[in-house]
């Protein structure tokens, strides 16, 4: 099976500029689709968000979310730390749509509901495709985001437990080698 397209910086911004040019629920998808980026998680992780997860009593969002066995794929708990370009992020989801917090989910759809796996990858895959992205699915920003953090020389270690693989080996195959890499670490010696 093909892997997903790993984006560069410049292919995100691209997707990010058509969501805020085009796309009416602009803040919402942009927040799902970076999820996917910023935080690792997977399309399914991100459908099953509840508000609760992510925002605590004070309104603030949180600097880990914990995640239920249910919630995740193997039925373990994990915890997902929130940088602060995803805190900002999903700060301006909320704001941009205040009856958020009086739900049960983080994202529903247009017709008020939440969403699952299915339509969140087709919603994903269908924005990278309009973005003129050839090649980009819903797993797209776990590679991405797997393949930015190797590039800075984060310990594979490190980015499996980020990304809740139980082996190294899942997480190596996750990293896409390009020729900035190999530059950078002959550099190096």
């Amino acid at each position: 099976m093909k892997k997903a397209k790993v984006l560069t910086d410049k292919e995100l911004k691209k997707v990010v500029d058509y969501i805020d040019a085009f796309d009416k629920y602009a803040e919402r998808n942009k927040a799902m689709l970076l999820l996917t980026h910023l935080c690792l998680l997977r399309v399914g992780e991100v459908a099953s968000l509840k508000v609760c997860d992510v925002v605590n009593a004070d309104g603030e969002i949180n600097d880990v979310i914990f995640l239920t066995a249910e919630q995740t794929k193997g039925n373990d708990s994990r915890r997902v730390f929130v940088s602060k370009k995803a805190k900002q992020v999903l700060k301006r989801y909320i704001q941009s749509d205040l009856s958020v917090l009086q739900r049960t989910f983080l994202f529903n759809t247009q017709k008020s509901k939440r969403f699952n796996t299915n339509a969140l990858t087709t919603l994903l895959k269908r924005l990278y495709e309009r973005a003129a992205i050839k090649g980009a699915t819903s797993h797209s920003g776990r590679r991405s985001g797997i393949t930015a953090l190797s590039a800075k020389g984060v310990s594979v270690r490190v980015i499996a437990e980020l990304a809740n693989h139980k082996h190294i080996a899942t997480t190596q195959k996750y990293i896409d080698v390009n020729d900035s890499m190999m530059q950078n670490a002959v550099e190096l010696l």
